[in-house]
């Protein structure tokens, strides 16, 4: 399936839509660490100011026929990068985070890039090895977003 998905910079007006994809309570559940509180506005805002202003975070828009539709960065993390991404739960299986993943990558030459799941989100697994990430490790944390700890599996793609 060929889907029409581009990525480009953040933009202010964007910040409400990824807002509204991070209340979600099934994308929560599915990507389990996010904020405490997921409607906690100038909490979000916040947030987003601080990444923003972080030279070393390059943050993407995901666009799919002039829609946003989702958000993937790139951010240190312990002298590696990783990469991290969201699409709006109504979109989901149509390979649209496939995509968007890909052009990430295809603009960020640094290798390891490093990456993050839970062991049961499965989409997102399946992304990330479609990609070429391997699971290197794994490790159990408290999941905000699922208010229990959960073991996430770490990959990565040299």
């Amino acid at each position: 399936m060929s889907v029409d998905v581009s990525i480009r910079p953040v933009i202010d007006s964007d910040l409400d839509r990824f807002f509204e994809f991070q209340r979600d309570p099934e994308a929560v559940r599915m990507a389990a660490f996010t904020p405490d509180d997921p409607d906690d506005r100038s909490a979000f805002y916040a947030h987003w100011a601080r990444v923003r202003a972080n030279p070393r975070v390059v943050n993407r828009t995901v666009v799919l026929d002039g829609e946003v539709v989702g958000n993937a960065a790139t951010y240190p993390d312990d002298g590696i990068l990783e990469v991290t991404y969201w699409v709006d739960r109504e979109h989901w299986g149509r390979g649209i985070a496939s995509k968007a993943l890909s052009l990430l990558i295809e603009e960020t030459p640094e290798r390891p890039l490093r990456a993050r799941a839970v062991s049961d989100n499965l989409g997102s697994l399946r992304v990330l090895q479609k990609a070429g990430f391997v699971v290197i490790n794994e490790q159990s944390d408290f999941a905000p977003g699922r208010g229990e700890r959960v073991v996430e599996l770490i990959l990565q793609l040299d």
